[in-house]
């Protein structure tokens, strides 16, 4: 089987390599990004990077380029899983738009026209509309209209209404949707630090660290009130790529462990228990400012995503994939920021530090 990975150099692309170089089923990996890892021994490119074949292809460049790239990517393929996405830094609405429904309008036109048989996209649980009233976790089925002050939910959104009309006009063509929870390793600890907190939210995590008593990370954790988190190591979710891809299956999974991440349970993770709760209404204040003078990267939308209270229900993933995460929530969140504070990396692009 040959498996077209675009984005193969980010946090999930770089675990999706590595689950389908372990799948014996799969014989052929193509690695398609804007910015590759040099695997031709100009440099030192390790496992699960060198696993692959690589095309540089920039989703954003001339519609010439862009078909002549993703042709010479997907020929011969079995299936293609798409990740191409606009980094949370991205402030331009304009780039936003060409990468992320651009690109992947021109992906799904490359892989009708080389007559790939599945299309896998990675989508997100912030295509989800607000969750339920009454807290309780949603499958599948819950309406998809993302959080309207996120760009990023609302184009994720929108991508997913593109392949629902895909879906009717191509019914041979098996689409699979993958919806996960945060997806975090230590190997992303650089990018997370460089695209959510910049350098000053960096700077002052790390001036926290060193505050914090023996055995903690931080010394104590402010947290919004009432935010729920749910999170996944990125192997984890990639398994779940891996399984999809060898058994083509079709339709929506959610990815995510049962239960979530308070900030109590947050707190003993990370700083011995002690926190405080603040109010989210002032969070969202404060970030808009930080924003608006460009101290930390990312916008409001990505808190309103978080407010949003989406906790998902993974059993259709659990019941037809087999599927279950093997990471604790709480080990893999306090992973992430051991790689944070440590400016972890990998030996791709995206991940370097």
């Amino acid at each position: 089987m040959r498996v077209v990975v675009v984005g193969a150099s980010g946090n999930v692309g770089t675990a999706v390599l590595r689950a389908l170089a372990r799948e014996p089923v799969v014989t052929s990996i193509v690695g398609v990004a804007r910015r590759v890892p040099r695997a031709d021994g100009s440099s030192t490119v390790g496992f699960p990077h060198d696993a692959a074949e690589w095309v540089r292809v920039d989703l954003t460049d001339t519609a010439d380029a862009v078909v002549r790239g993703l042709d010479e990517a997907l020929a011969g393929a079995d299936a293609v899983v798409h990740l191409a996405w606009a980094s949370p830094a991205t402030r331009s609405a304009e780039a936003q738009r060409r990468l992320n429904l651009g690109g992947t309008r021109a992906v799904v036109d490359a892989v009708l026209r080389q007559h790939v048989r599945h299309l896998v996209l990675g989508s997100t649980s912030g295509v989800y509309s607000p969750g339920p009233a009454d807290g309780s976790a949603v499958d599948e089925s819950w309406p998809r209209r993302g959080v309207l002050t996120s760009t990023y939910s609302v184009q994720k959104a929108a991508v997913e209404r593109m392949l629902d009309d895909v879906e009717r006009d191509h019914p041979r063509l098996v689409v699979t949707r993958m919806r996960p929870a945060l997806m975090f390793q230590r190997e992303a600890g650089a990018e997370l630090s460089r695209y959510f907190l910049g350098r000053l939210g960096t700077l002052a995590l790390r001036l926290a660290a060193k505050r914090a008593p023996t055995g903690t990370l931080l010394p104590v954790l402010p947290f919004p009130e009432g935010l729920r988190l749910q999170v996944l190591h990125a192997d984890d979710a990639a398994d779940a790529y891996r399984a999809v891809i060898v058994g083509r299956h079709p339709g929506a999974f959610n990815l995510a462990p049962t239960g979530w991440l308070d900030g109590a349970g947050l707190a003993r993770l990370l700083a011995g228990g002690r926190t405080f709760a603040v109010s989210p209404d002032l969070v969202r204040r404060g970030l808009a400012v930080a924003s608006a003078a460009r101290l930390v990267p990312i916008d409001v939308g990505w808190f309103d995503m978080a407010r949003a209270d989406v906790v998902m229900d993974a059993s259709r993933a659990r019941e037809l994939l087999h599927w279950r995460p093997t990471r604790n929530p709480g080990d893999v969140l306090r992973e992430t920021v051991e790689g944070v504070l440590e400016g972890a990396s990998a030996s791709t692009p995206p991940l370097a530090g």
